[in-house]
């Protein structure tokens, strides 16, 4: 069978290595080099030739940097006669940019998308895509992983009497539906207009809450203002207190500062498909690197990877207390 061989872009190599040492295979070195014209240049520094390639590289900021990175490493790859490569984006950026809803702008997800197949990409393994139609964007296969089975074994085993997961947004419920049968609780959701990319409205609680505990899943937390408007929305409607949880923590702007200072929360936790940010020592992580390195084993071995999901949502099967890797 062919080797696996796994590079790592500039954004997350601590992930990357994780990944590779739950594989137990050395993480391969790449050599980024910038011209004096800011131009970038990669040297992929491990044979390629017939083997199977995994890249690394979640789309964090410096967004459009990472993503150059990303490019030009699948497209050295493919110059070196790698068998597949397969682009592991464990955060997808663009996939906020799924739909024209105003005029005279660019579907940035289908755009990257294209780029991403066009410079060699045989297949993408990403994670909680901000809308599951960003899928479809791709013309190659793409592995889809959850977070929530993780994300609720750290919920798990603790007193969940009075306990109700909210989602910030009825686009998400249901999600957060899948969640909260997997710790068996009950779920809410707020229901939300986005009046900017900073400032958000929530003008109604979908659910009971009055004194329940919360605890709030969102997919990705970028400045913070979602949640806090949920926060200040729950305590008005009698929730006692709130626990956040979400896939990509990028916590950008004054997210770290609003989260730290808000009263109504009890801790913040996130999974390392993104860097740990700076100056927020509370935040808990939990690694989703055991769940990326056994899709790449699966499909490396031409095994399912659907079903490492069986028991993590409830319409397929019933939850269970552990994933089955």
């Amino acid at each position: 069978m062919r080797e696996i061989v796994v590079f790592s872009g500039s954004a997350h190599t601590e992930l990357a290595e994780q990944i590779c040492s739950d594989l137990g295979v050395p993480l391969s070195p790449v050599e980024i080099h910038r011209f004096s014209n800011d131009c970038l240049q990669v040297q992929l520094q491990a044979n390629c030739r017939q083997r199977d390639v995994y890249i690394v590289q979640p789309l964090v900021p410096p967004t459009q940097e990472h993503l150059m990175e990303l490019l030009l490493m699948i497209d050295a790859a493919r110059g070196a006669s790698a068998q597949q490569i397969t682009a592991v984006i464990p955060h997808y950026a663009y996939a906020r940019s799924d739909k024209k809803d105003a005029s005279r702008i660019s579907i940035g997800g289908r755009l990257v998308a294209d780029m991403l197949t066009t410079a060699g990409a045989n297949r993408v393994l990403t994670m909680a895509l901000h809308a599951p139609q960003v899928h479809g964007f791709f013309s190659v296969p793409v592995d889809h992983l959850t977070a929530i089975g993780v994300l609720a074994d750290h919920f798990r085993g603790r007193d969940l009497s009075d306990t109700v997961v909210v989602s910030p947004d009825l686009g998400n419920a249901k999600t957060a539906t899948q969640f909260a049968r997997l710790l068996g609780v009950p779920v809410a959701a707020g229901s939300k207009q986005r009046m900017a990319d900073d400032r958000v409205v929530i003008d109604a609680i979908v659910g009971d809450v009055a004194g329940k505990r919360a605890i709030v899943l969102d997919d990705e937390i970028a400045t913070g203002g979602s949640i806090i408007e949920l926060l200040d929305r729950l305590k008005d409607r009698g929730c006692t207190s709130a626990a956040v949880a979400c896939t990509h923590g990028l916590f950008a702007g004054p997210a770290v500062e609003r989260l730290r200072s808000h009263p109504s929360i009890t801790e913040v936790i996130s999974t390392d498909t993104v860097p740990r940010p700076d100056g927020f020592p509370e935040l808990e992580i939990t690694s989703v690197a055991g769940l990326f390195a056994e899709a790449i084993k699966r499909i490396h071995d031409g095994e399912s990877v659907s079903s490492l999901f069986d028991g993590v949502d409830p319409t397929h099967a019933p939850p269970q207390p552990k994933l089955p890797f």
